[in-house]
């Protein structure tokens, strides 16, 4: 009797106990950490998206504003392409000059690349094919849905 009195350390109902508690507690931390990362991804989806949009835009009221010269007969003063948003346009009078509407072409979250679905005016606007004539709007290409039901394409 005396002997147990000097052991230190845990029985095993001591050991199981605490690990239960272990178990229970990470069980309730995993789904809060996997809901923290969505979120997340939803921000930075949301801020590539206002990102292009408000390129778009740009460009769109410069060639309204015939600050980029001629436009191309089709395009209806939309960017060809979100790289050329990129790449930059010439301006009319200046030899040398560019104007640049993006740094670059932000990465979708969801997929992890810089691609991006696009739609014209001529498009449905919930199409997910591009007709190719210009970009008047662009979708994340991820068919994962958001908590509310909604798919990320149709942000």
């Amino acid at each position: 009797m005396l002997r147990r009195k000097r052991q230190r350390g845990m029985s095993l109902v001591e050991l199981i106990v605490a690990f239960s508690i272990l178990m229970m507690l990470t069980g309730m931390a995993v789904p809060l950490a996997r809901y923290k990362v969505r979120r997340e991804r939803e921000k930075e989806l949301r801020y590539a998206l206002r990102e292009l949009r408000t390129a778009i835009d740009k460009y769109k009221d410069d060639a309204d504003a015939g600050k980029l010269g001629q436009i191309k007969m089709g395009t209806e003063g939309y960017p060809e392409t979100l790289q050329s948003l990129v790449d930059g346009v010439k301006l009319p009078g200046d030899v040398d000059k560019k104007k640049k509407y993006l740094r670059r072409i932000p990465k979708d979250p969801f997929t992890n690349n810089a691609e991006w679905g696009m739609r014209s005016m001529q498009d449905d606007p919930k199409s997910l094919a591009w007709g190719g004539q210009h970009v008047f709007d662009v979708y994340s290409k991820t068919t994962e849905r958001a908590p509310d039901g909604t798919s990320y394409s149709e942000w």
